[in-house]
Order: C-alpha cells, then structure tokens, then sequence
C-alpha cells in the first residue's frame, strides 16, 4: 500500500494506492478544497455529507475511511472516495 501526496494544479492532495483492490483512493476534502475553493473543506464535506444521507444518497454510505498522512506528518482518519464513487 502507498501514501502519498500528489500535487493538482499546486495544491496537494492525499492519495492511496490500494495494492489489493488494484485502485487508487483519493482525499475527499482535498478534492473539496480545489474544486471548491472553501476556507474549510472539512465543515464543507460534513455538511455535505449530512445532506447526502437525508436524501438517501448511498455515495456516502459506500464510502471508505482510512488513514493518510496529514499536512502536519500524523496519520489521520481521512474520508476517501475511488475514481468510481
């Protein structure tokens, strides 16, 4: 398995490469943050998120969590989307 932070247009975002599923695994509030510009990416997926479940959207049930190396060098619990979710 690889952690790794890769750059997009400048800015990083956190990936994971799943050696026994064969894909890679994206941060979902690093992807936030570049397409949405937002201060806090973070507050922006869980309102996001909370959104999603009320009206039954199972992309964020189908979601995976696992852990990536933060900007800071800690391992973090990180909400993580596929090329496919």
């Amino acid at each position: 398995m690889v952690n790794e932070i890769k750059l997009f247009e400048q800015q990083k975002v956190q990936i994971h490469w799943d050696e026994k599923e064969q894909k890679w695994y994206f941060s979902i509030t690093d992807v936030i943050s570049i397409l949405t510009q937002s201060v806090d990416p973070l507050a922006y997926w869980r309102k996001l998120k909370e959104r999603l479940k009320k009206e039954g959207n199972e992309t964020v049930t189908n979601g995976h969590g696992l852990k990536m190396k933060a900007g800071d060098g800690k391992m973090r619990m990180t909400d993580v989307a596929d090329t496919k979710l």
